[in-house]
């Protein structure tokens, strides 16, 4: 650590929330704030104000300036093409976010998980999918078809108003969509997510329903194993994309990250492997044992010389707790 001193701030955003940490050079996590969605293909303003209230938030716990800042980075959901970068690099210079890297969401999840070369698939509100290999990179960005928990959300409606309509077989996701609203009919349901009145409250509330299929389907039922296996698919096709992408072929880590692949059913992560493994046979499923934030955090560390990355237990002692970085 010769040499090396002040403060790393490094922010992670994602479709739902924003989160940032502020850390000494040994990696001790001294402050940490939250901003809402982070995206600028949603809005360039409401993200830019989604990463700052999460950067104020953190600094304000230590009480400390951008001035203190050592080094930055920004691993973000909607860093896609060249132009991206570039609008957060001026975003942060801007700030006084000194020696800023910006890397796409899907590096900041892989490095939670691995130190080296390897693969991570990240699905929560939305996916992202991103490889390493010998410094080359590779995210699937707008390649890749939507999913995540909000498509996954919309398949378990589209399997429930089919039940309802007599196009599909019955589903135990009916009562349960019905519980999760608290409403008497399907037809209520259907009313309140599209009204004109209530759709954007109601669309709101509904960041809940990838859970209940992934509920569903552990508990057997068939439409929503189904819906499960398919978004297993899409994951798995675009995991060997990304690893061919950067020429990954001998063992290397597969790191899982994001709230829809943590829920407690492992059905949606044994069919990902299962559909992996014919196509990477090599792939080694981790399941990352930080959030992606952390996985910034060690970027940031390790482009500054002279600074020794932290021991994991200690640093794993030094995170806000786990309700923090809920969705």
């Amino acid at each position: 650590m010769a040499g090396v001193s002040g403060y790393f701030l490094v922010v992670d955003s994602g479709n739902s929330k924003t989160v940032a940490l502020v850390a000494r050079a040994d990696g001790r996590v001294v402050g940490w704030g939250r901003g809402g969605g982070g995206d600028i293909y949603v809005s360039e303003a409401e993200a830019v104000a989604a990463v700052t209230e999460a950067v104020e938030g953190a600094l304000a716990v230590p009480g400390i300036s951008v001035s203190a800042l050592t080094a930055s980075c920004l691993s973000l959901v909607g860093a896609d093409w060249p132009e991206d970068f570039d609008f957060w690099r001026l975003e942060a210079q801007r700030r006084g976010y000194v020696q800023a890297l910006v890397v796409n969401d899907a590096l900041g999840a892989l490095r939670a998980g691995t130190a080296g070369d390897g693969v991570a698939v990240v699905c929560g509100t939305g996916a992202a999918i991103g490889a390493r290999r010998a410094g080359t990179v590779w995210h699937s960005s707008f390649w890749q078809e939507p999913m995540g928990g909000a498509v996954l959300g919309e398949r378990a409606l589209r399997a429930v108003y089919r039940a309802e309509l007599g196009l599909g077989p019955a589903t135990r996701l009916t009562d349960k969509v019905l519980a999760h609203f608290d409403l008497p009919t399907i037809e209520a349901v259907l009313h309140r997510l599209t009204a004109r009145r209530t759709r954007c409250l109601a669309l709101a509330g509904s960041t809940g329903l990838a859970r209940l299929l992934l509920d569903a389907a552990a508990e057997g039922d068939e439409p929503a194993r189904l819906e499960v296996a398919s978004a297993a698919v899409t994951l798995a096709e675009y995991a060997w994309v990304a690893a061919c992408k950067v020429g990954l072929q001998g063992p290397f880590p597969l790191v899982l990250a994001g709230g829809v692949l943590r829920h407690p059913s492992p059905l949606l992560r044994e069919t990902l492997f299962a559909q992996l493994r014919t196509r990477l046979p090599h792939a080694q499923p981790v399941l990352a044992p930080f959030e992606p934030v952390v996985g910034a955090l060690l970027l940031a560390l390790e482009a500054v010389p002279g600074t020794s990355l932290p021991n994991p237990e200690g640093l794993a002692a030094t995170l806000p707790e786990a309700a923090f970085f809920s969705t």
